[in-house]
């Protein structure tokens, strides 16, 4: 019998390697650069931190200014087209199960994203704008204001189209 698993691994690693980016790999890494109270060896962490601005560098991309004092991720989020292009400043909180999509841009001071957000392509937040849970932002848009929760919000000037 063929052990599909194996197959699989092997896949995922080639594919990471043709792609330079491992999503496991990239957001185990962070998780530990970025948490202050981690116990894990500085030189471990410097080579984490090589690592991330390696990856971050090849896809013309940055996950925050600053890395220790940086933006908080509850859980990974999905990235279907890879970290291109993305920038997201520090200070913000980011919730469970976010999508984001290529070149989004989520600027820092304070702001809040919540839970099961999408973020389409090419979408902008603001400095200091909540956005609420089971939020649905269209590509392009420049979110300006907060946010409900459970809307969708479409064209370059925000609109809320659903909101219950």
């Amino acid at each position: 019998m063929i052990n599909l698993f194996f197959y699989e691994k092997i896949g995922r690693r080639i594919l990471s390697w043709i792609q330079h980016y491992n999503h496991d790999k990239y957001w185990y890494r962070r998780s530990i650069v970025t948490n202050p109270s981690d116990k894990t060896n500085i030189l471990i962490k410097l080579y984490y931190l090589y690592y991330i601005k390696n990856t971050d560098a090849y896809h013309n991309c940055s996950f925050g200014t600053n890395l220790n004092s940086g933006s908080y991720f509850s859980t990974p989020p999905r990235l279907p087209h890879g970290p291109n292009g993305i920038i997201i400043g520090h200070d913000l909180k980011i919730g469970c199960n976010c999508t984001i999509f290529q070149q989004v841009t989520l600027a820092h001071g304070g702001g809040r994203i919540g839970d099961n957000v999408l973020l389409g392509a090419g979408a902008k937040v603001l400095a200091g704008v909540s956005i609420g849970d089971n939020v649905k932002v269209g590509a392009n848009c420049v979110v300006v204001e907060n946010i409900p929760d459970n809307a969708t919000v479409v064209l370059p000037k925000p609109r809320i189209l659903l909101h219950n």
